[in-house]
């Protein structure tokens, strides 16, 4: 019984991190996050909102059944697995907001 939650929990872990693998649609962030914050976000803000990304997908996969009879099982993994996932893995280190900060590109002039 066990085991067969574990396997559960690593498919869901494993289909959200590929559903997230593509930040290219992720908003631009304009933050500039000082090196006090940064260390604090990775030392325990990224762990915490991993272990709520975790918690969060073992709650919705036990109220699945009934979330999905009262029509809102979308809104549901929006609010307990998309949410937190994407404040995990799609917001650069140490800023406040959720996105992906903007690569510089610079022009040669030939």
């Amino acid at each position: 019984m066990t085991r067969k939650i574990s396997r559960t929990l690593m498919a869901t872990l494993a289909a959200c991190l590929m559903a997230f693998s593509s930040v290219g649609h992720a908003q631009a962030v304009d933050e500039t996050p000082s090196a006090l914050a940064m260390t604090g976000d990775a030392l325990f803000v990224r762990p915490a909102l991993l272990a709520t990304t975790i918690i969060g997908s073992a709650v919705y996969l036990v109220s699945l059944p009934f979330s999905a009879l009262g029509g809102n099982a979308g809104e549901a993994g929006e609010v307990l697995v998309v949410g937190p996932a994407k404040a995990t893995f799609v917001r650069c280190l140490g800023c406040t907001r959720t996105g992906k900060k903007p690569e510089t590109v610079e022009q040669s002039d030939n």
